[in-house]
């Protein structure tokens, strides 16, 4: 049978287990936050290693919100600060930097440093790398329904057209579909992520927590979704078998 798995060429993490890998460790949640940064630079360099043009993280849900509130004030911080600070190397390994998500809730400070930093790196094109901040799939499509019901009413849209511009009123539009969702710490669920982007995505689970997600780790997740299938709904080749 001929393989139809095309190249990856969007990658979605969904990196959790940062508080349980700290409360293991007898450690603050923020630790485990914090450790988790280092992760995120190894997804980050795996990904410009195999060619993946494309890697979007969850970094902070819009149910995060419903966390403790020193955890979300130190989580957003350290989001906001880890673009910062990570400028130098987003310049260096060429990375672009995108944030999808609502920016009408997060502190001033916040927004304006991520923002700063998708600026800074607007013209790099070795990896899009997007940060999912106060960012919810429901509340992404909910937005993009007011946006273009705006228009529509407005006479910019017609009516006629919403089903193939809706794309274009989603959070980074630009950004293509996701081939490979990944979920770490054992916890098989997509939590409300990219829901319209996520349609056809292949779903990998991984037992390990996130800060000890090693590029090994990746790269085998990255290896099994190559020995996948993809049909999006047609036959596959040489078989009687259609996707239900």
């Amino acid at each position: 049978m001929t393989s139809r798995t095309p190249p990856l060429t969007h990658l979605a993490i969904c990196p959790d287990g940062n508080g349980r890998w700290a409360t293991q460790r007898g450690l603050p949640r923020i630790q485990g936050h914090k450790q988790g940064l280092k992760a995120v630079w190894t997804a980050v360099e795996t990904c410009i290693e195999l060619g993946i043009p494309y890697l979007t993280l969850a970094v902070f849900s819009s149910e995060n919100w419903r966390r403790e509130s020193s955890e979300v004030t130190d989580l957003l911080e350290l989001i906001a600060s880890s673009a910062h600070e990570g400028l130098e190397v987003f310049n260096r390994l060429g990375v672009r930097l995108r944030w999808a998500g609502r920016r009408d809730r997060v502190p001033a400070r916040v927004h304006e440093r991520i923002k700063a930093v998708e600026t800074a790196t607007a013209g790099h094109d070795a990896l899009t790398l997007t940060y999912q901040a106060d960012y919810g799939g429901q509340d992404d499509i909910a937005r993009a329904a007011q946006r273009a019901a705006q228009d529509a009413v407005e006479g910019r849209l017609e009516l006629a057209d919403v089903p193939g511009a809706f794309r274009s009123y989603l959070d980074v539009p630009e950004v293509p579909d996701i081939d490979l969702f990944i979920r770490t710490s054992g916890e098989q669920r997509i939590s409300n992520g990219q829901l319209w982007q996520l349609a056809y995505a292949e779903l990998i689970f991984l037992d390990v927590l996130w800060p000890d997600c090693s590029a090994k780790d990746l790269r085998n997740a990255v290896a099994r979704y190559q020995q996948r299938e993809r049909r999006f709904g047609s036959a596959l080749h040489g078989t009687n078998y259609e996707e239900k």
